[in-house]
């Protein structure tokens, strides 16, 4: 479901900083102070922030224009860690072989054109990059998440990790 910016509180609030562990998430997706992130679904910031803290560079692309304001506002600290696009990652024009890290925070399920923004993402990481992404188990049963996996391994990702929790499903794709 895609939450409209007027929502955007229950995207950034106390119960879901509580319960993400958002430097594990950044661990475990391959992040770190040198890398260049590729964010897809950035909503309102609750991981841009985090990625500018930790990586070298974020390019956040969001859709809906009320969660890019909202994202922009949010991240004055950070302003030239983080460049902020509005636009459909399906349609984006991105460098190839420019990002060390893909990073989609409960983002993939809500593109229209998965296979079109799979492509997008396996051309602008880099050789060696990864493709990270976190889905919540209430919208994404574990064959949706099988499908993506699919998506992107027939377009000749690999598939390094994956796990389920009780709120989210992770994959960790390499190109």
């Amino acid at each position: 479901m895609i939450i409209p910016p007027f929502l955007s509180f229950i995207l950034y609030n106390p119960l879901r900083l509580a319960l993400t562990d958002r430097q594990d998430v950044l661990a475990v997706s391959h992040i770190g102070p040198s890398t260049l992130v590729l964010e897809i679904g950035a909503g309102n910031g609750f991981f841009t922030e985090v990625l500018a803290q930790q990586a070298a560079y974020v390019l956040a692309v969001e859709l809906q224009r009320g969660m890019v304001q909202k994202l922009k506002r949010r991240l004055i600290k950070v302003k030239g860690k983080v460049h902020v696009i509005q636009g459909d990652i399906a349609q984006v024009e991105l460098l190839p072989d420019f990002f060390d890290v893909a990073f989609l925070y409960f983002s993939f399920h809500e593109i229209v054109k998965k296979e079109e923004a799979a492509k997008v993402i396996l051309r602008a990481v880099k050789r060696g990059g990864y493709i990270s992404i976190f889905e919540p188990t209430i919208e994404v049963s574990a064959a949706k998440m099988e499908r993506t996996a699919s998506l992107f391994e027939k377009m000749g990702a690999l598939r390094v990790a994956e796990r389920s929790t009780l709120f989210s499903r992770f994959l960790l794709l390499q190109k």
